[in-house]
C-alpha cells in the first residue's frame, strides 16, 4: 500500500470543534475552537447548542487548518471523523460535514472510535509499545484497557458510576469553583494539601473504579463541616480530594500491570492534564509511561488523525474498540 498520504481528521464529539492533518506520519496542522467560555456560564455543557456551535465554528476551523498546513482541501487523500461515544448531535455534526467532504472530493472516509483517539495521542510524539496498558480518565470515562497488540482492545477495569472527571465537576459545584471542575480543583489544589480524610473509593482487589462514593463523602464532609461553623479550607479539600482519586487511580493501575505485564503504560484523556497525575504515574519507573502533550489530552482533531494514520499504516480499518460500541453506519 502507498505510503504518501495526507489524512484530514474532524472531531466534534462534545464541545470542541478540532481538525487536524497529518501527513506521512507527520502532524502538520492542529486547531480547535472550543465551547467552553460559552458554557462555563452554563455550568456544563447544553447538547443541542453545542451541536449548533459545531455547525457554526466548522468552517472557520477547516480554513485555518488548511492555512496553518499549507495545502489546500484537493490534496487530502482521506477524511477521518469520530464517530462514537459522546453527544450524538454532535456526532452527527461531524459525520455529515465529513462525509460531505469524502464524497464532494471522492476519497476514502475512516471512521475513529473516539477513546481509541486518546490513546493513541501517545504515538505523536512518542511510541507506543506493545504489550501495553491504557487508563483512559475524562469527564465521562474511567477505564483500563490492555492492549496485547495494536488495534486489540480488551477493557480489564471500568467504573460503575461516576467517571474521575464527573467527580472533579460535581465537587467543583459544592465549592464553587466554576466549570469544568477539573482544572480548576487541579490548581486550587497546589495551594493545599491533603489535611482532610476522604475514603480510598472502592478499595478493592478489582480492578474497577467507582466515584460516586467520594463524591458523596466530600459533600458530607462538606456539609458537616458547615453546620459545625468549622473554619473551611478549600484548597486543603480540595487537594484531599485530589489525593484520595489519583491515590486509587495509581493502585488499580499497578494491580492491573500484575496482572497484565506490559512494555508501556499510556495515560489518556482530559483528567490526564491533572499536575497531580501527571506527576504520580511518571514516578512508575518499571513501566514505560508515556502522558500526550497537555493539548493532546482534552478533545482534539490530532489524536483522532494519528489513530487515523496509525490504522491506515497497518492497513487496518476495523472499528473494534468496543463490541458493542454504535456501528458508524448508525449515523449515515
Amino acid at each position: 500500500m502507498e505510503t504518501s498520504k495526507i489524512i484530514l481528521a474532524i472531531e466534534t464529539s462534545c464541545d470542541e470543534t478540532g481538525i487536524a492533518i497529518i501527513k506521512d506520519g507527520k502532524l502538520i496542522a492542529n486547531k480547535l475552537i472550543s465551547q467552553i467560555d460559552l458554557f462555563v456560564h452554563y455550568g456544563g455543557v447544553i447538547p443541542e447548542l453545542a451541536a449548533r456551535l459545531h455547525e457554526y465554528n466548522f468552517p472557520y476551523v477547516l480554513q485555518e487548518s488548511l492555512n496553518e498546513a499549507k495545502i489546500t482541501l484537493n490534496e487530502v487523500d482521506m477524511i477521518a471523523y469520530t464517530f462514537a461515544p459522546g453527544l450524538i448531535g454532535a456526532l452527527q455534526i461531524g459525520a455529515i460535514f465529513a462525509k460531505t467532504l469524502a464524497i464532494s472530493l471522492d476519497i476514502p472516509l475512516m471512521p475513529i472510535h473516539h477513546l481509541e483517539g486518546h490513546i493513541h495521542a501517545a504515538n505523536i510524539d512518542d511510541k507506543i509499545i506493545y504489550p501495553a496498558m491504557a487508563l483512559i480518565v475524562s469527564g465521562g470515562h474511567t477505564e483500563l484497557v490492555y492492549m496485547k497488540e495494536a488495534f486489540s482492545y480488551d477493557i480489564v477495569g471500568t467504573t460503575r458510576d461516576d467517571a474521575v472527571g464527573e467527580c472533579y465537576d460535581k465537587v467543583a459545584r459544592i465549592l464553587k469553583l466554576g466549570y469544568p471542575g477539573g482544572p480548576k480543583i487541579d490548581a486550587l489544589s497546589r495551594e493545599g494539601h491533603p489535611a482532610y480524610k476522604l475514603p480510598m473509593p472502592l478499595d478493592d482487589d478489582s480492578l474497577d473504579f467507582s466515584f460516586s462514593g467520594l463524591k458523596s463523602s466530600f459533600i458530607n464532609l462538606y456539609n458537616k463541616l458547615m453546620r459545625s461553623h468549622e473554619l473551611i479550607n478549600d484548597a486543603d479539600l480540595a487537594a484531599s480530594l485530589q489525593y484520595s482519586a489519583i491515590t486509587i487511580l495509581q493502585k488499580k493501575t499497578k494491580r492491573a500491570l500484575q496482572k497484565y505485564p506490559s512494555k508501556s503504560l499510556v495515560i489518556a484523556g482530559g483528567v490526564s492534564a491533572n499536575s497531580y497525575l501527571r506527576k504520580v504515574f511518571n514516578d512508575l519507573h518499571d513501566t514505560k509511561v508515556i502522558i500526550p502533550k497537555i493539548q493532546y489530552c482534552t478533545d482534539n482533531g490530532a489524536m483522532i488523525a494519528q489513530a487515523a494514520w496509525d490504522r491506515f499504516s497497518a492497513n487496518n480499518f476495523e472499528n473494534n474498540y468496543f463490541k458493542e460500541s454504535i456501528s458508524s453506519e448508525e449515523l449515515k
